[in-house]
């Protein structure tokens, strides 16, 4: 691995003027989401740099140890709790134990909440996860490269996007963030295979670590944190659901701990809606540099509905999928950003459209019915889970099944 000095700010850090331009035009709505000054921008670059210590150190040690039996360990813990493994290595009881033990800032009310207007947004939410913060996220060449070093593309991006749409529900189930729970675990376990491609990338030969900084660094993992949580309500909202103020900051509290679990640094995280806007446009500033991987990456997605197995009238289920996503991805990416990822940008904008009103109504009628509330929430995680076995044949999506990594 090549050793940069203290301080170094990998080449990919440069300001994108459309996100910076749109940056200004929020500022105008959301005056909390503005420019970051000097000294915040040398601090997101240097953060490229800048990996998880504490996974970091217990996979060093795992190695030292063994990985075959530390890894055992590592998952038996996950599940029954670290007393469950009485010869347990010090480094893993160390780490288990401060998971386990709640941040003083965590309020599980507010996660509740959050958790429980992500799974009222229901396929909404999904949607907008799919096909607009995953699919303009491959406008970050940076970290589009350290997924197809990873065999991503070989791996299919139906699988991909089955293992990234199981773990946001498993955070975001009722009690999925309680330690030991579902969300729990795969956070948990997301955060050591991030800790896996980032030594395993960072030492091939083919990484430019000058250019591109730290495989899965401190930005890389806010802006994806960012993007499967807290766009995914925002983008939901825009598409019919009413949300109130607190449900969106509860969300974002809820965002923070998940982001706490899985190795972003404190600097990077939010407790409001606004600051976490904040925080992630900032980050795209730097982040929004469309390349060749790009088309790579999103064109698959696109495809994906077009491949994926349908039980009955696949033709017309898959046509019809396929002209959906493209047209939500309009609709919120905008033509050039179609433009630049290897998309029809003449595709209208007709699903959101179409189903906003709706989606509305049907809201609203249910907010004026006695627990018509709750009823909403539980069709939308039905719905969630439907799809996600969908993409599955109703085989269990493993998390991290698609990273090759070791």
């Amino acid at each position: 691995m090549t050793r940069l000095p203290e301080g170094f700010i990998p080449t990919r850090h440069r300001v994108n003027e459309r996100v910076q331009n749109m940056l200004g035009r929020l500022h105008r709505l959301m005056p909390g989401i503005e420019q970051p000054d000097d000294a915040r921008w040398r601090e997101i670059g240097v953060a490229f740099m800048e990996g998880d210590p504490a996974m970091d150190t217990l996979l060093a040690a795992m190695r030292r140890h063994g990985m075959r039996s530390a890894r055992a360990q590592f998952d038996q813990a996950l599940v029954h709790g670290i007393d469950a493994v009485p010869d347990a290595i010090p480094e893993l009881r160390e780490f288990i134990v401060s998971m386990a033990t709640p941040p003083a800032w965590l309020d599980t009310g507010r996660v509740e909440r959050g958790a429980a207007l992500f799974r009222r947004c229901g396929m909404s939410a999904l949607n907008v996860g799919r096909d607009v913060a995953l699919m303009g996220g491959y406008q970050a060449s940076a970290f589009n490269r350290t997924l197809i070093l990873t065999g991503a593309l070989q791996k299919g991006a139906t699988r991909r996007l089955a293992e990234t749409s199981q773990w946001v529900l498993d955070c975001t189930a009722e009690g999925g963030l309680a330690p030991y729970s579902a969300g729990w675990r795969s956070t948990l376990k997301v955060r050591f295979i991030h800790a896996l491609v980032r030594q395993s990338v960072a030492a091939r030969e083919d990484w430019d670590m000058e250019a591109w900084g730290l495989p899965v660094n401190q930005p890389d993992m806010a802006a994806t944190l960012y993007g499967s949580l807290t766009v995914q309500a925002l983008g939901a909202r825009m598409m019919g659901v009413p949300q109130s103020r607190r449900e969106r900051d509860d969300l974002a509290h809820l965002t923070r701990y998940v982001g706490w679990l899985i190795g972003v640094d404190e600097r990077w995280l939010a407790d409001t809606e606004e600051a976490a806007a904040a925080q992630l446009m900032q980050l795209l500033m730097s982040l929004t540099n469309p390349d060749e991987t790009s088309r790579m990456m999103a064109q698959p997605l696109a495809r994906e509905p077009l491949e994926r197995e349908y039980r009955n009238l696949a033709f017309l289920r898959s046509r019809f999928e396929y002209a959906k996503h493209l047209s939500i991805s309009r609709a919120f990416l905008g033509a050039e950003a179609m433009e630049r990822l290897g998309l029809p940008s003449g595709v209208l904008p007709w699903y959101p459209l179409a189903t906003f009103p709706v989606t509305l109504a049907r809201h609203a009628v249910s907010r004026a019915l006695p627990g018509g509330r709750n009823r909403m929430t539980r069709r939308g995680r039905a719905a969630q889970e439907t799809h996600v076995r969908s993409l599955t044949m109703d085989r269990d999506a493993v998390i991290g099944e698609s990273v090759t990594a070791r």
